[in-house]
């Protein structure tokens, strides 16, 4: 009998299609099929021609790109040497995620369903197409499709004789479990977060931990918006960067949230463990240390501010033991509760930490193996960068502006990272921040005789600022900045710097302060007024323009 085996794949970027995965994994499980589920970047390619059953799941990002996880794979596979025929004994099947409110919904999908034909591969079904922007979202059309995806599933690989499905009603055993040292075990005094060996660029796995050099408030105190220009040491990290680049920081929660997560599931923060996979050839979690302890797990780790998914409910349903409260659980987790759980926690964005506090006797009852089974990884937050490297060598800026908005719940909302950027302060002692530099989506011109029009209102400015800074440096004019904030005494960043190189014959720049006068002016007022210099540099001059917001 053929080997019961399954990869299921995904390409995603802020989690959902990775959750969408693991579902599938868990409900293979429950099928008695041997499972792996990894990100695309994570498989190695050569071996999918021996892989007779593989399902993908792909998001789309931003104008109809591959996540940043499936890279290397998207080149990979569009290889124009890639022969014919070389998938033909691969089953597959591929399920996508995108919003269609965007004119490239699910291109990614689409593209990877007919690439995977040409290379002889066998559908066995018609791609789907999961929309954000349908009232259940992509479970609409997710939850159907898998139902018929198993039918052709277990019709290609029956059940062993003397098994059957394992009942929903069971739970599935955790992916680690946590093993408690003895208190007073030895343990090697070491800072988890250690500045990585220079040998190689920093990366996701090995950020470097960069000294945080300043913290700067740019809008006046009695702005409603907290923005702060922030610079980081990088001297020895290795990391170069050019205008465009985008770094990224790995955040970490808040120490109130860590104590109060701590206390409501009745755990010792300094205790010491070590994680064992449940399953032989299950990788253990890159970014956690072994020895690892709680408090490090829920600071750097679990993403307690993140709005709960639906597959949170459906495992925080079998701890249960308040009939009540596992009533609602099992409600949120099913198909017909979805447009509940979308009140309960998308409307008012309610945090992790937030519904936990909701479901006291189901959270007091969570075993500890199964934390990373039910709250994803704290994902880093990506930047402009704000500086260049040929005025301030050894450095970084960033150009922050602090995430805090009401909803109907009584607590304001506060943006993981940037609430946690804005509470460092340099002067209380070695303040370090994990980050690494990706290549950025613009590209400013190599002919140094190509003028840029930038468009960059608020702290949309951030990567205009580099660029302004490089192509000075270069000794390059034909440098047009269109800036727009609300009020000229408020919040108007860098407003010195730019004075300075508009004195000097090296800047051009046009403001528009929307709320300093009765009329609102934005920055597109401010094109339409300057049209003919702006229709000279384009017509005659060949000008690039960039907008960022």
């Amino acid at each position: 009998m053929a080997e019961r085996r399954l990869l299921v794949l995904f390409g995603s970027q802020t989690g959902t299609a990775q959750d969408t995965a693991e579902r599938i994994g868990r409900e293979a499980k429950r099928r008695h099929l041997r499972c792996r589920v990894e990100a695309l970047d994570s498989c190695d390619m050569a071996n999918l021609i021996h892989e007779p059953l593989v399902v993908f799941v792909c998001a789309t990002t931003g104008q109809g790109d591959p996540p940043d996880n499936m890279k290397m794979f998207w080149r990979f596979l569009f290889r124009k040497n890639l022969p014919a025929g070389s998938l033909c004994q691969l089953d597959y099947a591929v399920l996508g995620l995108g919003d269609s409110s965007y004119p490239k919904f699910n291109f990614v999908a689409k593209k990877l369903h007919k690439r995977l034909l040409q290379l002889g591969g066998n559908p066995l079904l018609p791609v789907a197409l999961g929309d954000d922007q349908h009232d259940l979202g992509p479970d609409a059309v997710v939850d159907p499709w898998l139902v018929a995806l198993w039918d052709k599933i277990l019709a290609l690989y029956p059940l062993p004789p003397g098994l059957e499905i394992i009942s929903p009603n069971v739970c599935l055993p955790p992916k680690y479990t946590l093993h408690y040292l003895p208190e007073d075990s030895p343990h090697p005094d070491r800072d988890l977060l250690q500045p990585p060996a220079p040998q190689a660029a920093p990366c996701e796995l090995h950020p470097f931990a960069a000294r945080l050099v300043s913290n700067q408030r740019v809008t006046a105190q009695s702005h409603f918006q907290d923005v702060r220009l922030i610079e980081f040491d990088i001297a020895g990290s290795g990391i170069t960067f050019s205008a465009g680049d985008v770094v990224m920081i790995q955040p970490q929660n808040c120490p109130e949230d860590v104590q109060q997560f701590c206390q409501l599931l009745c755990l010792e923060p300094h205790r010491r463990f070590v994680l064992e996979p449940t399953e032989p050839g299950t990788s253990l979690p890159p970014l956690l240390p072994q020895p690892c302890t709680i408090q490090y797990l829920v600071t750097h780790y679990l993403d307690i501010s993140c709005v709960p998914r639906r597959s949170f409910f459906e495992l925080l349903a079998y701890f249960s033991t308040n009939e009540l409260e596992r009533e609602k659980l099992q409600e949120f987790s099913s198909a017909q509760g979805q447009e509940e759980l979308y009140s309960y926690c998308n409307r008012p964005r309610r945090t992790t930490l937030e519904a936990m506090w909701d479901f006291p006797h189901t959270t007091c009852a969570i075993p500890a193996d199964y934390l990373l089974d039910l709250i994803p990884r704290i994902r880093p937050r990506a930047f402009s960068i704000a500086s260049s490297m040929l005025a301030h060598p050894e450095r970084m800026q960033i150009l922050v502006a602090v995430v805090r908005y009401k909803t109907r719940l009584s607590k304001p909302r506060r943006g993981l990272c940037s609430t946690w950027l804005a509470s460092l302060n340099p002067e209380q002692g070695d303040v370090r921040v994990p980050l690494w530099v990706k290549k950025g989506g613009m590209k400013f011109p190599a002919d140094p005789a190509t003028p840029v029009i930038m468009i960059g209102p608020g702290t949309g400015v951030a990567p205009f600022r580099a660029a302004i800074q490089e192509r000075v440096a270069l000794g390059r004019r034909g440098n047009c900045l269109f800036f727009g904030c609300r009020h000229k005494s408020k919040d108007f960043y860098c407003q010195t710097e730019w004075d300075e190189l508009v004195t000097k014959g090296l800047l051009t720049l046009f403001t528009a302060f929307s709320r300093d006068q009765e009329e609102k002016v934005y920055v597109q007022h401010r094109i339409r007024e300057n049209g003919k210099l702006v229709w000279e540099l384009l017509s005659s001059e060949n000008a690039h323009v960039y907008l960022a917001g």
